[in-house]
C-alpha cells in the first residue's frame, strides 16, 4: 500500500515535502497532482523508479518521458534551447505546456526519445510540483497517471471521471507515496510544442493552447 501524505495545495509543509523528497531520493514512485493532469513520477535520475513508471503505464522503451524542471534556466541545463525556443518559453512559464527538446547528455537514455535523441520538459505552475523539484534539486518524471500515451488519440469520453478517491484507489498497490492536495483530478492535458526544428509547432492542443498559438 501506498503511503499518503496530506499536502496542502498552496502552502506545502516544508516538513512534509522534506518526507516525500527523501522517499523519492530512495527510488519511490509517487502519484501527484500537477496544474493539468495527475500524474505518476520519481526521481529522473533513480534509473530503477523510472524503469517501474515505465513498466507501470506500459510504455514502450522509444516512448520518450515528460519530466518537471523549476525553471527555465533549469530547463538549459537538459535540453538545448535555441534562441527562439527561449523566447517562445520565456512567454509561457511556468504553466501548461510541455516543450519538445533536444537533449543534453545529462537526460538518461531511458528517458528521452532514442531516434531523434529528444526530451519532453515542463515548468510547472503548481505550487506542490515547485516544492518538490526546490528539496529534490533534480527534475522529476511526469507521465499522466489516467491518459492514454500522448502519441495516441485522446478519446477522453471513453475515459472514466475518476474521483479523487477513486483515483487513489486504482493507484494505491502500484505506487509508494500519493500525495494529497485534495485537488480533484482533471482531464485537461497539456499543449504540447515541438521546439527542436527550424519552426515550432503546436502537436497537441491542450490547456492553453490559444494563448501559445500566438508565440508560434
Amino acid at each position: 500500500m501506498a503511503k499518503i501524505f496530506a499536502v496542502h495545495p498552496d502552502n506545502p509543509q516544508t516538513r512534509r515535502i522534506e518526507e516525500i523528497k527523501s522517499a523519492l531520493s530512495s527510488g519511490a514512485v509517487m502519484l501527484y497532482p500537477t496544474d493539468t493532469v495527475y500524474a505518476i513520477g520519481c526521481d529522473l535520475n533513480a534509473k530503477s523508479a523510472v524503469e517501474r513508471v515505465r513498466q507501470i503505464k506500459q510504455l514502450a522503451n522509444d516512448k520518450p518521458l515528460t519530466f518537471l524542471c523549476p525553471s527555465l534556466s533549469n530547463v538549459a541545463t537538459y535540453a538545448f534551447v535555441s534562441d527562439t525556443a527561449y523566447r517562445i518559453m520565456k512567454r509561457l512559464i511556468p504553466g501548461t505546456y510541455t516543450f519538445l527538446l533536444p537533449a543534453t547528455k545529462l537526460v538518461p537514455r531511458l528517458v528521452q526519445s532514442p531516434k531523434r535523441k529528444t526530451t519532453g520538459i515542463r515548468v510547472p505552475d503548481h505550487s506542490v510540483c515547485l516544492a518538490l523539484l526546490a528539496a529534490l534539486e533534480n527534475p522529476i518524471i511526469s507521465t499522466s497517471a489516467h491518459l492514454p500515451p500522448d502519441d495516441e488519440p485522446l478519446e477522453l469520453d471513453l475515459e472514466p471521471r475518476l474521483s479523487r478517491v477513486e483515483l487513489f484507489d486504482r493507484w494505491d498497490n502500484l505506487v509508494d507515496v500519493i500525495i494529497d492536495t485534495g485537488e480533484e483530478p482533471t482531464y485537461e492535458v497539456s499543449t504540447i510544442l515541438d521546439l527542436t526544428g527550424d519552426e515550432p509547432m503546436i502537436t497537441r492542443q491542450g490547456l492553453g493552447w490559444e494563448e501559445a498559438a500566438g508565440w508560434v
